[in-house]
């Protein structure tokens, strides 16, 4: 967790450099609703409650609508809908073969992000992302020749199908239409549907960039 909060400090601060440097003049952003178009990569793992570093990451994808609707100068929320991949996966060598475990659940999610525009092109954002469970899968893998070894069915029915997240990012327009976009999503809701009472809840965390293109 601790190096995907650092990536995001990283990325925001890049972003704001971008924007003092820039010579080029932009279009102001428009006061109207906007609507877009947004994608990129997921690098999600899942932490416990007993330790504050995340377990194995991987690396997946997202994908969705939203609609940045303007409420006061320099203030807009945006609300979205994405299909986003989390879970998490290990890797380990045995006699020189590469293996991985991972597990790979799929959201639907709705981010209803708040965010404040520092001048019209870069922005800081923070809000809830509530999900909705739509399959659940582990895979064990051997990555040395590309072979899959076993694949569960979905599972989705024995974990949690809500989960709640809270959301933290940046991005930058480069143009009135396209932009970069970074976020990460900690968890708050623990992915288990019954957990047992002493033991640890485990939470969804991931770390996004992308692309996003406003019409």
């Amino acid at each position: 967790m601790k190096k995907l909060i650092l990536g995001l400090a990283v990325t925001a601060g890049s972003l704001a450099f971008a924007q003092t440097t820039t010579t080029t003049t932009t279009k102001s952003m428009s006061s109207d609703v906007r609507f877009g178009i947004k994608g990129g990569m997921n690098v999600s793992s899942l932490s416990k409650d007993g330790s504050l570093e995340d377990q194995g990451s991987k690396i997946g994808f997202n994908a969705g609508l939203f609609a940045t609707i303007p409420v006061a100068e320099s203030f807009s929320i945006q609300p979205e809908v994405l299909y986003t991949q989390y879970g998490d996966k290990y890797d380990q060598v045995v006699l020189g073969n590469r293996y991985s475990r991972a597990r790979h659940l799929d959201y639907v999610a709705v981010p209803v992000m708040f965010q404040y525009n520092f001048v019209p092109n870069f922005y800081v954002e923070a809000g809830p992302e509530f999900g909705l469970l739509v399959s659940a899968k582990n895979k064990f893998k051997n990555e040395t020749d590309n072979n899959v070894i076993t694949e569960s069915g979905n599972y989705k029915d024995d974990l949690n199908s809500f989960n709640l997240g809270i959301g933290l990012g940046a991005g930058y327009y480069f143009t009135d239409n396209i932009g970069i976009t970074a976020r990460y999503v900690a968890g708050v809701t623990d992915i288990a549907k019954d957990r047992p009472s002493n033991s640890d809840a485990v939470r969804n965390n991931t770390f996004q960039v992308g692309l996003a293109y406003k019409f």
